[in-house]
């Protein structure tokens, strides 16, 4: 339906209900209407908010479907993480149709929702609001999309919204996850494609619901032309539970399984005890005909006695990767192996650009916590006023400006994973007080909580700085700087690299693959000091791939500034440059390196030391 004022908008309606408008007399949305205006006595131009639930109303409201808010949350979050950009609106509500959990857009759309109280505590029963999106679908306990003038009320005319119903582990009716967006620019068939994207997420977490809620039984996921079923068994094979589609699917009833019955009576399969994850299965029907391929997964209690699940084959392989042939670098890879499962925080050194988010995301790869969350903050990046509620969250109403419904901190978000905290050396002291006690307490208070949150996380931070200096300074806590330092990686900048050359020809393949270098452009490339380091670099190659004429990148495709700047030259800086390069090219050998440079071995060793350069071991 086009968009039309709110005077002809209310004549649409009534014709309608009076089945006077040539339209599909028997359309959810027609049958709506008619509901609205018969049986709910509503006026389709009547304007206001909505009814909207004070705090301690919503807490009320929420407190039997918290298990199922804190299961579905993950879900939620990433839906939401999906649609942003889309300007969607992301909602959990109840049976009733009262908003408990919300999630709104960038701040331009966001707005929009705001001034029209779509958020937390706001109720949209078809009761109350006539045709909507959350209202009808809970109303016929069906997926929707009440598209712009399908609204009952003129006044929400400039919204879509998409809504799947949920059910909880019993098929009962739980609520709804419902998405709204007041962008102009979407048409129908974009929203159609974001309901499905929400039915797939609310069937997710519809299995994180049973899952949760039958930890202690086994599950077996059947499948039905209408989805998986999930039902929940005993060692016995007694049927506990089974979800909406497993109970149509097999003809379940709460009486079946209130008496055990057995689950040979109507799905049959062989399997072999817990392994720790789900275990593929043929399975049949009581006759005997094959009814496809399920899964089987054992109870939380068995896979608690099973092996902790490693990280995945060939972890460690971009880690080897950024090593290359550095012989710095392999020696910290190989002590990164050794601590790879450990909860050791680690802390990069290393100038800006030689790629330690890069590093750190590899560490966590590695690792046995590669298949939970990775969650960054550059702490430079960041606004003072706003590290603080980004890093530990906050409570609904904490501060002017707070987000209605709160927020879950970055160290709650990697609960499980890695946090990694990029130039952690511009962070606050009074933030650094806060997160010393996260470290040492394993919890955070979120602004305005009354509880503090249990976390696991391992830490990873990086820097530019030196934060042992600082912290003899005062400018950095000791404690705290003691306390990152659980093992300290210092990455070379490019120009330091013994496998220098490598590294180019490798991030050239990378920017440039259908371009080949001439004999001059490779010559600048590696006598250049690239201060900017392998950001920089990868720039220039990406830049020159692209201005490069019949794929030769010659010297002037080379966006490479004069780089010195020093009035004076840095002799210490000069005659590191210069032992490194030595050693680069005896391939880390100290006896051979010294004799090309003239020195005793005791002083190289001395000047290495002194120097801080890393060699291999």
């Amino acid at each position: 339906m086009a968009s039309l004022s709110a005077s002809n908008h209310v004549a649409r309606v009534l014709s309608v209900a009076n089945h006077v408008a040539d339209v599909d007399a028997s359309s959810r949305i027609a049958n709506s209407w008619r509901r609205c205006l018969v049986n709910h006595k509503l006026d389709p131009a009547r304007r206001g908010p909505p009814q909207t639930l004070t705090e301690t109303e919503i807490r009320h409201a929420a407190e039997p479907l918290e298990e199922t808010i804190r299961l579905a949350t993950p879900e939620l979050d990433d839906l939401a993480r999906v649609l942003r950009d889309a300007g969607y609106c992301v909602n959990l509500a109840d049976a009733n149709a009262t908003m408990l959990f919300s999630r709104l857009p960038g701040e331009a759309d966001a707005r929009m929702f705001l001034d029209w109280k779509i958020y937390t505590g706001s109720n949209f029963a078809e009761t109350f609001e006539g045709t909507n999106g959350l209202g009808t679908a809970l109303a016929e306990k069906k997926p929707i999309l009440v598209h712009r003038d399908e609204h009952f009320r003129a006044q929400w005319h400039m919204f879509s919204c998409a809504v799947a119903p949920l059910f909880d582990e019993a098929g009962r009716l739980a609520g709804a996850i419902n998405i709204t967006s007041c962008r102009e620019d979407l048409e129908r068939a974009a929203h159609q494609l974001a309901l499905a994207v929400t039915m797939e997420a609310t069937r997710r977490m519809e299995g994180a619901i049973f899952r949760g809620h039958f930890r202690n039984a086994w599950i077996a996921t059947v499948p039905g032309d209408g989805g998986n079923g999930l039902i929940a068994y005993d060692d016995d094979r007694r049927v506990v539970g089974a979800c909406r589609s497993a109970r149509a699917l097999l003809g379940l009833t709460d009486g079946m399984i209130a008496s055990g019955i057995d689950l040979s009576r109507y799905v049959k399969f062989d399997h072999h005890g817990a392994r720790g994850t789900d275990e593929l299965v043929e399975l049949r029907r009581a006759d005997g005909s094959l009814l496809g391929q399920g899964h089987v997964a054992p109870p939380l209690r068995a896979k608690s006695h099973a092996p902790r699940r490693d990280a995945p084959a060939g972890r460690f392989d971009a880690l080897d990767r950024l090593a290359g042939r550095d012989p710095g670098l392999i020696r910290s890879v190989k002590r990164l192996r050794r601590i790879g499962d450990h909860n050791l925080p680690v802390l990069l050194h290393g100038e800006t650009g030689v790629g330690k988010d890069v590093f750190a995301r590899a560490i966590h790869a590695a690792s046995n916590r590669a298949r939970n969350n990775y969650v960054a903050l550059n702490c430079a990046a960041m606004p003072e006023s706003l590290i603080d509620a980004e890093l530990f969250g906050y409570e609904a109403g904490a501060f002017t400006g707070a987000r209605r419904e709160g927020s879950k901190g970055l160290i709650v978000q990697a609960d499980g994973g890695t946090l990694f905290l990029d130039e952690i050396g511009d962070m606050p002291v009074a933030l650094q007080t806060r997160l010393l006690r996260v470290l040492e307490n394993r919890e955070v208070w979120p602004l305005g909580a009354l509880k503090p949150v249990a976390v696991d996380i391992r830490l990873i931070s990086a820097t530019h700085r030196d934060l042992g200096r600082m912290a003899e300074q005062g400018g950095f806590r000791a404690d705290l700087y003691f306390r990152l330092r659980g093992m300290e990686v210092r990455l070379p900048a490019l120009r330091e690299r013994a496998d220098r050359d490598d590294v180019i020809r490798q991030i050239a393949r990378e920017e440039a693959p259908n371009c080949r270098l001439t004999e001059e452009a490779w010559s600048r490339l590696v006598a250049y000091p690239f201060p900017g380091n392998m950001r920089q670099l990868r720039h220039v190659l990406r830049l020159a791939g692209c201005t490069a004429e019949d794929g030769v990148i010659t010297d002037a495709d080379l966006d490479l500034p004069p780089f010195g700047g020093r009035a004076e030259p840095d002799l210490a800086a000069a005659e590191r440059a210069t032992i490194v390069d030595a050693l680069r090219k005896h391939g880390g050998r100290v006896t051979e390196t010294a004799r090309a440079l003239k020195l005793s071995r005791a002083t190289l060793y001395r000047k290495i030391k002194q120097l801080k350069i890393e060699t291999a071991q």
